[in-house]
């Protein structure tokens, strides 16, 4: 199972969005994923360690370094397969790296 952890400013919206398609996706893809939605703020260095990759919805300040690859998501809410198909390639690539594939 790889884990990954989708975030964005309320943690209602956005990142859900980001979560599904994730799941969908990587899913469709042939990868075993789970992902969680949560608010930036809600995000500590203890809860990171949980996780495989960071998809925020941009660039993000979380006040420590994390050593969990990041990957911007936000390209995803656009809903246009040619701007949203880069995003999913990176994430494909972290999961192949990770040996989790």
């Amino acid at each position: 199972m790889f884990k990954i952890l989708a975030a964005c400013g309320a943690g209602v919206n956005s990142s859900h969005q980001i979560k599904d398609a994730l799941e969908t996706e990587m899913g469709n893809r042939g990868y075993n994923v789970q992902a969680d939605a949560v608010m930036v703020k809600d995000i500590t260095e203890d809860m990171m360690k949980n996780y495989d990759l960071f998809t925020p919805i941009a660039a993000t300040d979380l006040g420590f370094t994390s050593d969990v690859p990041v990957v911007d998501a936000g390209p995803i809410l656009y809903r246009m397969p040619a701007m949203a198909a880069p995003v999913y390639d990176a994430v494909e690539k972290v999961i192949k790296e990770s040996g989790k594939g």
